[in-house]
């Protein structure tokens, strides 16, 4: 079934430990013939089961007209449904076992097999199957995240490292086999230590000289680009975050990320000020102070359908304070979202063609280790010193 060997539900005991005590829930799916009929296509189903594994009919309500639904049972641990729908000439075999159940993935797994071969020989125009990997509910850690177009993802964390509120948001650090350390807050993924590629992305990829420049960081609480930057001799590095919080368990936990570049808040060329940006903005541009570089590290581009409500008001604050102070041959860089969020992309774009001063941009798609999905970073910069009238 689906690979052949029924791979995809049979995990280690690592993994196990991973799931935790929750519940697992084992998705399979028979694409079977249009001209099946539905009772027949089930009794096939129910016998594979219950002779390969035990999991025996234990009620069967009155069909809909959309489908008919068998409930499966009998073995400690392990329940289902059995379903076949006939508009999509499918049957799907859905079965959630408990912690102790007894039905091991083995026997599951051939259960699958074994549906497939009888549908394979008592039905005509059986087409394919596909056995899912287990969906784990209720668990002692939770490993999915989806991405920004709803996609499921499933993270092999294996470890809560920290879990905290700060007065600003929920604070999560996760282990992660492949990525290391996993920043995510309020449950959004943010950087991991093997996220290299963001950081390099969101300070222009290696193509500027920031040797002697005086540059703006805004947020970027988890130390990346801090680090990188003072690897340059900049003259100058003013970051500006909010979350005391973020910065405290960014050098205890995501040293991967930040190194030792903020195991001191001030240094000879560089300050970090806890604090909110918007103000300090306002007030560097009441004083006249000017950044060769801004890098906005705060948030990604809001997905919505128009570019309305309070993050895109944030957004276009942000940017409008940010241009006020950035120095008539500087560049801005920022991420932007997703590359899949072509609409909020665009409407990012527009927002930058009615900025109080006229710019261009540049943007490339980058790969983000821990984001499994591929990430959209920009540059903007002045084409008129002066701001439009």
């Amino acid at each position: 079934i689906g690979r052949g060997s029924g791979a995809a539900t049979m995990i280690d005991d690592s993994t196990k430990s991973i799931l935790g005590s929750g519940l697992r829930h084992m998705l399979m799916d028979f694409q079977i013939g249009e001209d099946v009929g539905t009772d027949a296509a089930l009794d096939l189903a129910l016998d594979a089961l219950k002779s390969s594994c035990g999991l025996a009919e234990t009620s069967r309500p009155a069909p809909s007209e959309d489908a008919a639904v068998v409930m499966v049972g009998d073995v400690k641990g392990a329940f289902g449904t059995v379903t076949v729908v006939p508009s999509a000439a499918l049957l799907t075999v859905d079965v959630t076992r408990t912690s102790g159940a007894a039905l091991g993935d083995a026997a599951l797994a051939q259960a699958g097999r074994d549906v497939e071969g009888a549908l394979k020989e008592g039905t005509d125009g059986f087409r394919r199957s596909k056995l899912f990997p287990d969906i784990v509910r209720g668990g002692t850690l939770d490993p999915y995240v989806p991405t920004t177009t709803n996609l499921l993802v499933q993270y092999d964390f294996d470890k809560t490292v920290v879990d905290e509120d700060s007065p600003y948001q929920n604070i999560k650090i996760m282990h992660s086999q492949q990525y290391g350390n996993v920043l995510l807050l309020d449950n959004d993924p943010n950087l991991a230590e093997s996220d290299l590629s963001y950081t390099l992305a969101i300070t222009g990829n290696g193509r500027e000289n920031y040797e002697g420049k005086n540059v703006l960081i805004l947020g970027g609480g988890d130390g990346g680009i801090l680090r990188v930057l003072r690897e340059q001799k900049p003259k100058f590095v003013t970051m500006l975050e909010i979350d005391q919080l973020v910065i405290d368990y960014s050098v205890r936990h995501l040293r991967g990320i930040c190194g030792d570049a903020m195991d001191e808040l001030e240094g000879e060329n560089y300050r970090v000020r806890v604090e909110d940006c918007i103000p300090a903005l306002r007030d560097f541009a009441a004083q006249g102070v000017e950044f060769d570089y801004i890098i906005n590290d705060l948030t990604a581009i809001p997905i919505s359908t128009s570019p309305q409500g309070e993050m895109w008001d944030f957004l276009r604050l942000i940017l409008d304070l940010s241009f006020r102070v950035l120095s008539p041959t500087g560049k801005y860089f920022t991420q932007g979202n997703g590359a899949n969020n072509t609409g909020a992309l665009a409407m990012y774009e527009e927002q930058l063609r009615e900025l109080c001063y006229a710019v261009d941009f540049s943007k490339e798609t980058v790969c983000v280790p821990s984001y499994l999905e591929m990430w959209v970073f920009y540059t903007v910069w002045k084409t008129a010193a002066e701001a439009r009238t």
